[in-house]
């Protein structure tokens, strides 16, 4: 299959689904990034870019697309779909993971949005959360355990945005392990992603 995974600013996908990524990419599936700003708000955007280029490496994606769009300004609804309709049109995704709706954050509301739409043809389409996330409940997991502390990994190589939670001596790499032992725990193992369906199509017999 090909995955393509879509989030507002680097390091979005790698918190919400690398580790799942991982595990696509190992089992065979090719997996692409589509990230519509370069962060610029949250740092140098020319770091970022280098930090989601290595990381996307790192778990074995085959590549990166980049939308281009200004950090906190990604609010062209029309502009936004268009660029994620071409890639979807290059990748010919037979899953799409995406922002969730409700989140704090502007960019990731935009998108999440402007995926709805895209995406509309697309068989099996899935939010998955960041920290940002507002009143998010999974009824999808996916065991990550054996691949947690690559995840991790993937976090460090987003060195620049590692202790940018706002939240004194609290670092992503803890919020993301955090959440993985939660969703876990709700899945009934140790460490897991948590998805919410926006699609589904099941295949019977």
């Amino acid at each position: 299959m090909n995955i393509l995974a879509i989030g507002a600013h680097p390091d979005d996908i790698e918190i919400g689904c690398g580790g799942s990524l991982i595990k696509y990419a190992r089992a065979g599936h090719k997996v692409f990034l589509l990230v519509l700003t370069c962060g610029g708000v949250g740092g140098d955007p020319d770091v970022r870019k280098k930090e989601q280029e290595l990381s996307a490496k790192t778990m074995g994606a085959e590549k990166v697309f980049w939308g281009d769009f200004k950090d906190t300004y990604a609010s062209d609804a029309r502009a936004l779909i268009t660029v994620i309709e071409n890639v979807i049109n290059e990748v010919q995704p037979q899953t799409v993971l995406i922002n969730y709706l409700h989140d704090v954050h502007q960019d990731h509301r935009a998108v999440a949005k402007a995926c709805l739409s895209a995406t509309r043809y697309i068989k099996e389409v899935l939010y998955y959360e960041v920290p940002t996330t507002n009143g998010f409940e999974p009824e999808t997991f996916v065991d990550i355990g054996a691949v947690l502390d690559e995840k991790i990994e993937l976090l460090k190589i987003h060195a620049s945005q590692v202790d940018r939670t706002r939240v004194e001596n609290l670092s992503i790499l803890e919020v993301a392990k955090s959440c993985a032992n939660f969703r876990g725990f709700q899945a009934r193992i140790k460490y897991a992603e948590g998805f919410k369906a926006v699609r589904v199509l099941k295949e019977i017999g």
